[in-house]
């Protein structure tokens, strides 16, 4: 029943997960769309209230017409939305589907113990230091260069460099499955805090200035709400091309030749600084068609040339077929009962009758054969299991597996 549960909450968490990342995306991207795309008006009455940009758009069989204040406009007549909770919505759903599945299993899913043979707790603790510690670095680099001339290059130079590290140390700490995911929590834990410390707060001292109708103060002068704008816009820029890397590192958990390369470290930074150059691309196309930035079109070419290079990296090597054996030297494959000495060996901890993760058992020649071409794919082909090799089934074993399967496919 435990594991049923648990089964459960995996589901309806990754299911909240998604739906709020899905919102948190797209009015990320969209406002991006909308700054890429507002064009400062001619006509006077908009010049008058302060509009700096504007556009016209349809859907959904309606007109509508986007307008931008800088740095606020004198009245808001209507109410006034505020995008934070699906940032907030999706860290909180995210971080509560990595405790279920690596915290709290973390002997199972997070440590891999011929990398680092850690006790659960220090393991824990290392993955959590990992989100705290890379929000405070960024943080702190985006704080101290984000503003000086060639900031953002500066900062992305750096950032990439703290990324690869981590990135590094997390593949060489944790199972590489685990690591992946760490590594896109990472990240996204800075989105959802510069939403938190920097982009709503900014934007409450501007409303708070527009509302509170007294004489402007220091904290309340142009130049004060402007630097607060000015933050907010560059922390949104920064979380539009931190979302491709996050949501590749988060897909790829179901791709098991990405996380068990001999250097998936590698792998994931390259992959990761495609997503941010492809992003880069979709940010710049806008602004190209108002005659703006140039033509973004060498960023897409750039990104999707570094995936090509990868594909073809971590293709499976096309080795010559072998001769085949001699009849007299030739070994017999072995019956499934040989199979199910090795199931109880290294299996049926997590697939017996007492615990049936993900509903399979395997404590039977029954169920061993039901489960035959599964078997063959997860210990065999994919090698994910036993998990991380928990239960130490050895090279020979896993050539026992293929031969029977081979044999009684």
């Amino acid at each position: 029943m435990d594991a049923y549960l648990l089964d459960w909450g995996n589901l309806l968490l990754r299911w909240v997960h998604v739906i709020t990342a899905i919102a948190w995306v797209g009015s990320s991207f969209y406002f991006v769309f909308l700054d890429n795309n507002l064009v400062k008006p001619k006509s006077p009455d908009l010049l008058e209230k302060g509009v700096d940009g504007a556009m016209w758009a349809v859907h959904g069989g309606g007109f509508y017409n986007p307008q931008k204040y800088m740095v606020a406009p004198k009245t808001i007549h209507s109410h006034l939305h505020w995008f934070y909770w699906e940032s907030y919505s999706t860290w909180l759903s995210g971080f509560a589907l990595f405790t279920l599945l690596y915290l709290y299993n973390a002997s199972t899913y997070l440590i891999d113990k011929s990398l680092m043979a850690w006790e659960p707790s220090h393991a824990i603790a290392v993955a959590l230091c990992f989100l705290v510690s890379f929000w405070l670095i960024y943080d702190w680099v985006c704080r101290l260069f984000g503003f000086r001339k060639n900031g953002e290059a500066i900062v992305g130079a750096i950032m990439l460099v703290v990324i690869t590290a981590a990135t590094w140390l997390a593949c060489h700490w944790f199972a590489g499955r685990a690591a992946f995911l760490l590594v896109g929590a990472m990240i996204a834990t800075a989105m959802s805090a510069n939403v938190f410390f920097w982009i709503i707060p900014g934007q409450r001292t501007v409303v708070a200035a527009m509302t509170s109708g007294k004489p402007q103060s220091p904290e309340f002068s142009s130049k004060a709400l402007a630097i607060h704008g000015k933050r907010g816009k560059q922390r949104s820029v920064h979380n539009t091309y931190f979302t491709l890397p996050v949501l590749f590192a988060m897909l790829s958990n179901h791709y098991s030749f990405t996380y068990t390369h001999e250097h998936n470290w590698l792998v994931l930074v390259l992959m990761m600084l495609a997503g941010a150059a492809i992003r880069q691309y979709f940010v710049l196309r806008h602004g190209f068609r108002h005659g703006r930035n140039g033509n973004p079109i060498k960023y897409a070419i750039a990104g999707i040339a570094v995936i090509l290079a990868v594909i073809v990296w971590l293709a499976p090597a096309n080795k010559p077929a072998s001769k085949p054996a001699p009849q007299a030297t030739a070994v017999k494959a072995p019956d499934t009962a040989t199979i199910l000495e090795i199931s109880k060996t290294r299996c049926i901890m997590c697939h017996g009758a007492a615990l049936q993760m993900k509903n399979i058992r395997l404590d039977s020649i029954e169920f061993v054969d039901k489960n035959a071409a599964l078997i063959y794919q997860q210990a065999v082909v994919t090698k994910l299991m036993p998990i991380n090799n928990a239960t130490g089934i050895t090279p020979a074993e896993r050539d026992q597996i293929a031969a029977w399967f081979q044999a009684h496919k």
